[in-house]
């Protein structure tokens, strides 16, 4: 795939998720609306967190860590893919159901687990409940990843990356249609979870089914499949590292009340940039190295690594600025109402302005850690997260007296630079496909002088359009609306005329052939 088509596939899969999170924004000022910071939203937020936690150790984490480079490869030298997808499927499959069977006997524990200061009320039960309900959506998901792995191989990415708007919709329905179905809204929300997976894994199954493969899980145990184990291990672990980071956070948060929602809502505030940014990487970069470097193509190699920092770091650098200098703003339009009280605001503000400071070492790990996984290397990375979690771990419970539940937003921003910088000191033995060349030296300087006038710029109207939040909610989304556009005529004006980017670079991508 030629570069300036790879800044289009980017922005083809990132446009998807864009849709997605906005989509999922909607959800979440609806949970805020109906349930605000109160028990149920913390239960339902926390069972939710279980699925989605295995999901990222089983499916997007460890497992398509491993499959995606080796199906990627089998296209490349034309073995036979299918039968590695199938065997792939039927091995995972059976870890999933068997994983379900083991989450529905020990929910009480792994809700403590998740939250431990929930002991003794509602919330615990609350959770535990919902939990049953929800934690099936791992098995369909996590079948989804394997789909969706398996077109974003084929250079296929639209259906991978529209599936998650599935989720929200039906969530969003599901809500909607609570008083209806004799449900409240919080089990409403649960009961909509495994709903919303069935749809998802649907939709990526019958892509790949159009793409030419046909994905029957059979229970087969080939060489490959042996392989695959052996490189999806140590991937497996790291991805255990990363949820010790998370049930660090949740742990130090369970102690205040309210503060599980906060940090969630916060993180819906971050992972919006980070999830547009790194699923779009993540989808098209690893195949696309994973195939150059099967064929001897260093230089290739090195311009998909290079365009792919270049399209992360235009987009988180604006991004992680503005949830810097305005993150009040954004909290109070999004989320400030019903049960969401100014309160709750000010708490998630503070959070969403230190996830600002973290975003650009999280997103440029997209770009970093599939160097290793392409050349199937997932040791060092687990290594380096080891790392990262002692890092994590000594500041979120050293800090927490001090700073309370923010200190666990702290201890996630700084473990993650530490984290980008083990990434880029690993990486230096892996020749030309490493490197930064001239073009990503040029523009990075250029975009960090436009983010920071965008920042100043978004500041100061911001500061002046502050007495318009105590208007109508008319009044409040022009307040919001002003700033983004703004900003985004700022920052584009500005890194045009320096020269950090150009119009051309995001010319859409033309359907890949199958190989």
């Amino acid at each position: 795939m030629k570069p300036i088509r790879m800044l289009g596939a980017f922005v083809t899969v990132g446009g998807w998720t864009l849709l997605s999170r906005l989509l999922g924004f909607i959800r979440d000022v609806m949970i805020a609306a109906f349930l605000g910071a109160g028990p149920v939203a913390e239960a339902f937020l926390i069972a939710f967190a279980l699925p989605n936690m295995f999901r990222r150790f089983f499916a997007e984490g460890a497992f398509n860590t491993a499959f995606v480079p080796m199906f990627a490869k089998r296209i490349e030298t034309g073995e036979d893919a299918q039968s590695f997808a199938n065997s792939a499927a039927g091995v995972l499959g059976l870890l999933l159901i068997a994983l379900c069977l083991l989450a529905l006997v020990f929910m009480p524990w792994l809700v403590w687990a998740m939250a431990s200061g929930f002991e003794g009320d509602e919330r615990f039960s609350l959770a535990v409940g919902m939990g049953r309900i929800v934690f099936v959506y791992i098995l369909f998901i996590s079948l989804a990843a394997l789909a969706s792995g398996v077109l974003n191989a084929l250079g296929r990415f639209a259906a991978a990356a529209a599936a998650p708007v599935l989720l929200n919709v039906i969530l969003v329905a599901f809500m909607l249609l609570a008083p209806y179905l004799g449900l409240a809204v919080g089990d409403a929300l649960a009961w909509g979870v495994p709903v919303a997976g069935v749809a998802q894994l649907g939709m990526v199954w019958f892509a790949a089914r159009r793409a030419g493969f046909t994905i029957v899980p059979r229970l087969r145990f080939s060489p490959a499949l042996k392989r695959l184990a052996i490189v999806a291990a140590p991937a497996a672990l790291a991805g255990g590292v990363v949820q010790v980071n998370l049930l660090v956070g949740r742990q130090v948060a369970s102690f205040t009340d309210g503060a599980i929602a906060w940090l969630s809502y916060a993180d819906r505030l971050y992972q919006l940039p980070l999830g547009v940014v790194g699923i779009a990487i993540g989808v098209v970069l690893l195949p696309e190295l994973s195939r150059r470097l099967a064929a001897g193509d260093g230089p290739a190699g090195q311009a998909a690594l290079n365009r792919a920092a270049e399209f992360a770091l235009l987009l988180a650098l604006p991004a992680g600025m503005a949830l810097l200098v305005v993150p009040h703003l954004l909290v109070s339009v999004l989320f400030e109402r019903g049960a969401f009280m100014a309160s709750d605001t000010s708490a998630t503000a503070w959070a969403v302005a230190i996830y600002g400071l973290g975003l650009p070492a999280f997103v440029l790990q997209k770009v970093a850690a599939p160097l290793f996984f392409a050349r199937e290397d997932t040791r060092r990375p687990f290594y380096y997260a080891l790392c990262s979690m002692l890092v994590n771990l000594v500041l979120a419970v050293g800090l927490m007296p001090w700073l309370g539940y923010l200190a666990a937003p702290v201890a996630t921003g700084v473990a993650g630079w530490a984290m980008l910088g083990l990434l880029l000191w690993g990486a230096r033995g892996y020749g030309v496909a490493a490197q930064m060349d001239a073009r990503l030296r040029r523009r990075v300087p250029r975009q960090m002088a436009a983010a920071l006038v965008m920042g100043g710029g978004v500041w100061l109207l911001g500061q002046a359009l502050a007495p318009w939040l105590d208007g109508g909610s008319g009044a409040r989304f022009a307040a919001l609306g002003l700033v983004v556009l703004a900003g985004a005529v700022v920052y584009g004006g500005v890194l045009v005329a320096i020269g950090g980017a150009k119009l051309s670079d995001l010319r859409p991508p033309r359907r890949q052939p199958r190989a």
